[in-house]
């Protein structure tokens, strides 16, 4: 049975969580979970990271409506990074892009890749 406390979690308690399409395997987002963020995911299938500015629990796309859905979860050789495979409902980022990750360095001048989605 797999325990939460068995990852390697940084002095703040906090592990990496990168988020992936599951169907395409587009990059969505990287963000924190803590042991119970872990548990309160693998227990609801709800994608559940820790807000290090709100110091609280964020179920992604609670307020949004913006939901992942957990299809597989996934621990690095070194349990210190974490891969949750997802079902992305709408944008996965707070700009309203379908990824986090929007911006490429190109020639040295910054690229963005995505407009916003229309909401």
């Amino acid at each position: 049975m797999f325990d939460p406390a068995s990852l390697k979690y940084d002095a703040h308690g906090l592990v990496p969580a990168i988020a992936q399409d599951h169907a395409t395997g587009e990059v969505l987002m990287m963000a924190w979970m803590n042991a119970e963020a872990v548990a309160k995911t693998l227990a609801t299938g709800k994608v559940t990271y820790w807000s290090r500015s709100r110091q609280n629990f964020w179920v992604k796309g609670e307020s949004s409506g913006h939901v992942q859905k957990l299809v597989d979860f996934r621990l690095d050789c070194d349990r210190d990074c974490l891969l949750v495979l997802v079902e992305q409902t709408g944008p996965a980022c707070h700009t309203n892009r379908r990824s986090c990750f929007y911006t490429s360095v190109r020639d040295g001048d910054e690229v963005e890749l995505m407009a916003p989605e229309a909401g």
